[in-house]
């Protein structure tokens, strides 16, 4: 265990009982990593889609909330809100994961509801168009759109929370890194669950954490890389944001957990904000898997409470 990760660590350690997943988790699980893409046969891909939507649909908790599709200059989006009397000045722009891959609105009704509930703000969720029939940058001028939207309807960029998970914490960074280089102003903080920060895939929890976790595995991420950036150099900060430039970044809290193949994108994507004067935070989870916050668990609760925490520090 590194230094880093000693003095990091989430003092919320995961209960040993969730390693046994349950039914429901399991399916969950089977549906987020179905297989490698470039395995798939079109009909493979569009019947993963509509399940991982089924299963949102079903799995989403939405007592208390709304749900309120409408389209985004023709991008099927949605709002998730509170049902009671409730602020809002700040907004929630989340960004689904799924390897670029797949995942689309019904299945970003997990944790859209989650983070509606968590911190009583509305939650804008967009379908951004899917590799491989879509590859970079389509992903990219989707959350653009999204972040426009947003702009055009009366809320200042610092108004805006960036939330993404996986692939989609890969989208958050990637947008927030175009708005700095337009020299545009920036969201008021980041939120990303086990955000996937390298596609150069260098990340030593790669090979050492690959047989601990339980839903990603290092050929699916090639797999989804390679339906996504094809020929391009992995490593340019629009593919890997990890070798962006976070100077004057807004606040971030990352969250992983120890049993990730993506560990390391997290760990050292708080050094190097932190390295370059942006305030960050790293918690780290014990026992946790790839986008644990998704399951319906006590430390998925936990975590998704201390983002309500960190934003309410914030204001």
């Amino acid at each position: 265990m590194s230094k880093n990760e000693k003095n990091e660590r989430s003092k919320q350690g995961g209960e040993p009982g969730e390693l046994k997943l349950a039914p429901f988790m399991r399916l969950l699980k089977a549906l987020h990593s179905l297989g490698a893409p470039d395995d798939f046969t079109p009909e493979d891909l569009e019947k993963q889609r509509r399940s991982q939507d089924a299963l949102g649909n079903m799995a989403a908790s939405m007592s208390g909330l709304a749900w309120e599709p409408f389209e985004l200059g023709g991008m099927p989006a949605a709002w998730m809100r509170l049902e009671r009397e409730h602020k809002r000045r700040r907004v929630i722009l989340y960004c689904h994961g799924g390897g670029y891959t797949s995942g689309g609105l019904g299945f970003s009704k997990v944790l859209a509801s989650k983070l509606c509930r968590a911190t009583g703000l509305d939650v804008l969720a967009f379908d951004y168009r899917l590799a491989p029939e879509h590859p970079y940058p389509a992903a990219i001028e989707d959350g653009q759109a999204a972040w426009d939207y947003l702009m055009r309807h009366g809320f200042g960029a610092r108004d805006v929370i960036l939330a993404g998970d996986s692939a989609g914490g890969n989208l958050a960074l990637v947008l927030c890194l175009g708005l700095k280089d337009e020299g545009r102003l920036l969201p008021g903080a980041l939120l990303l669950m086990s955000p996937w920060t390298d596609m150069t895939m260098t990340g030593e929890s790669l090979s050492e954490r690959a047989d601990i976790d339980p839903v990603l595995t290092p050929e699916y991420m090639r797999a989804v890389r390679e339906a996504y950036a094809g020929g391009l150099d992995p490593a340019q900060p629009c593919l890997t944001p990890l070798n962006g430039d976070f100077a004057g970044f807004p606040p971030t809290l990352i969250q992983v957990g120890t049993h990730e193949l993506l560990y390391s994108d997290a760990e050292r994507l708080a050094g190097r904000m932190k390295a370059a004067g942006a305030e960050c935070r790293l918690e780290v989870w014990e026992n946790m898997w790839h986008d644990f916050q998704m399951y319906p668990s006590k430390t998925a609760a936990n975590a998704m409470q201390n983002m309500a925490y960190f934003l309410l520090e914030q204001c």
